[in-house]
């Protein structure tokens, strides 16, 4: 993601700010539903990415699209606007989520699969996860068929991987060191 270093410092700044204020949750709401409009709708993103456009265009075209934002959220898109940043509104609402989680003691959990993951899968993963992390973990399945079978449990920086892929790799790189 570009600019991420950017994103996070503004993230970090309306984190702190919203903690003082007692609005976090609110903001946090907003930024939910920033991510979900621009996860299904890339003009969008495109949009406040433009260049050509003026920045008082794409505020007031935030302003209309979020049209329920909170008075905190309102407050980050017109600094971000000020420091002509408004295209990492998006990448700032991704950090906003992550740090407050981290804040309420919570934390991401992903596991990547070949197929959806069933409810008791979920729970038997969940319970296993729980034991690598004291966080309340919120589970997200990816599905991604390209390793093959088993799964892939990311916690934060902690990778596990058991995926068939992972193991054809490993048997590979132990057999062209044994040159069999």
């Amino acid at each position: 993601m570009k600019n991420n270093r950017a994103a996070f410092r503004y993230a970090k700044a309306t984190l702190s700010l919203s903690i003082d204020q007692g609005n976090a949750s609110a903001i946090d709401q907003d930024m939910v539903n920033v991510i979900d409009a621009c996860s299904t709708n890339q003009n969008l993103v495109d949009f406040l990415d433009n260049p050509i456009l003026s920045t008082e265009t794409k505020v007031e075209t935030v302003f209309k699209v979020f049209s329920s934002l909170s008075e905190g959220s309102k407050n980050l898109v017109n600094t971000l606007a000020a420091n002509n940043r408004i295209n990492l509104f998006d990448q700032v609402a991704e950090q906003f989520i992550a740090l407050h989680q981290i804040q309420q003691g919570k934390q991401k959990a992903i596991v990547t699969t070949v197929v959806p993951l069933s409810k008791a899968l979920e729970k038997t993963i969940l319970n296993k996860a729980k034991e690598l992390s004291s966080a309340t973990l919120i589970l997200t399945n990816v599905v991604d068929p390209s390793i093959i079978g088993g799964f892939i449990l990311r916690i934060g920086d902690l990778q596990y991987n058991a995926s068939v892929v992972n193991q054809l790799d490993t048997l590979k790189r132990q057999l062209t060191k044994t040159n069999l």
